[in-house]
């Protein structure tokens, strides 16, 4: 459960909103150890965030490595095997963090801390402790919480914008995600470090990027228009960035 926890917080605060869409700021040493994290637990910044950009970028066509019209296997499972994406491609929407020697090379050389961390892992709890609290964790979020998002997310049923794919919000995802879950939302405004706009919307990485914005680790905390955290506000036709 505290593996879950943490990896959770990981993947939402660091890898999505972080790296992938800038929604908060924070220094270079944290801003390392926070790739450091991503690296050890799941896979790369730049990795990552250049297809997640890739995602937002072609979202719902034949480009988009989430596109449910590949069919219910490769949206959860196949993508993990062939994303499709060329790696000049993600270097090119990722400029702005491979100006960073550092996260260059936890790129290039990922597995070597991936296979460090569980290792260290391994040689602290033994098997019980990696298979549950490092293997199983991977599976629960990285694998089919991921997948689950871009899955039920994309179903067009649950829309307050009337963004140009099929976003949805689904509350149920959102509290076993952290937030995530209200993915219409987020593809309306994907550079907000809030996804949930209404008070009963849960969203809660953003009250712990706020509890961390208190702390002095991360700042300047982007928001949706004042229009977008209205219960009543006009659709908004947006493109994702």
């Amino acid at each position: 459960i505290g593996s879950y926890f943490v990896r959770m917080i990981v993947v939402t605060a660091a890898y999505h909103r972080y790296f992938a869409h800038r929604a908060f700021k924070t220094g270079r040493a944290f801003q390392f150890f926070l790739g450091l994290l991503c690296t050890s637990f799941f896979g790369d910044p730049i990795g990552f965030s250049g297809r997640h950009r890739l995602h937002h970028r072609h979202s719902d066509t034949e480009r988009d490595i989430h596109d449910l019209g590949r069919g219910l296997w490769y949206t959860w499972l196949g993508r993990l095997l062939d994303d499709g994406y060329r790696e000049d491609e993600i270097l090119d929407a990722t400029r702005d963090l491979t100006r960073y020697p550092e996260l260059l090379w936890l790129h290039r050389y990922y597995p070597v801390v991936a296979f460090t961390a569980a290792g260290a892992v391994y040689a602290i709890g033994g098997y019980t402790m990696f298979a549950a609290g490092y293997c199983l964790t991977v599976c629960l979020i990285a694998v089919h919480g991921a997948s689950a998002v871009n899955f039920f997310g994309h179903q067009a049923a649950n829309r307050r914008f009337n963004t140009n794919d099929r976003s949805s919000n689904n509350v149920w995802l959102a509290l076993l995600m952290f937030g995530e879950g209200w993915h219409n939302n987020h593809h309306a405004f994907p550079a907000a470090a809030r996804s949930g706009f209404l008070w009963y919307e849960i969203d809660i990485l953003y009250y712990m990027l706020r509890a961390l914005a208190w702390l002095g680790l991360v700042w300047d905390l982007r928001e949706a228009p004042a229009a977008a955290r209205r219960p009543w506000s006009e659709a908004l036709r947006t493109t994702s960035s």
